[in-house]
């Protein structure tokens, strides 16, 4: 099963909070060059899935796994032919009653940037995967 995170839109902590609308974002960009979140989440959790898929939690081969999954993830994103740099990562772990709490910053252009987290998890771990999207 996958969970999206939709984190706020940051800009820098001092200026007061933008929260615009893909479709209000439009009207002041270009549309190839606005972050589609939709659009990105389906891409990471076909990813996730296609790694994945049922295999059950072994630790020797989460390395592998995390490589696959943001490598394969910033393949499809660049296949969008957008005018975006992509930065994707991915936290994979055992599900045994560990807590895992992550945080990100960013300073970016609202108006274009923004970025999706995807929580994916199994009967036997939990994927966390957060893509990027930095307007060029």
């Amino acid at each position: 099963r996958a969970h999206s995170v939709r984190p706020r839109d940051r800009g820098c902590a001092e200026e007061p909070q933008r929260i615009m609308t893909e479709a209000a974002a439009t009207e002041e960009a270009p549309e190839e060059a606005i972050f589609v979140g939709d659009d990105v989440e389906a891409i990471v959790k076909e990813s996730i899935d296609a790694v994945l898929a049922n295999a059950p939690y072994k630790h020797a081969f989460v390395g592998q796994w995390t490589n696959d999954v943001v490598e394969t993830c910033v393949k499809r994103l660049a296949g969008l032919n957008k005018p975006f740099k992509y930065v994707v990562t991915c936290v994979i772990m055992q599900r045994n009653g560990a807590g895992l709490h992550t945080a990100a910053s960013c300073f970016w252009d609202n108006d274009t940037d923004g970025s999706r987290t995807v929580r994916w998890e199994n009967k036997s771990m939990y994927c966390v995967v957060t893509a990027f999207g930095l307007a060029l």
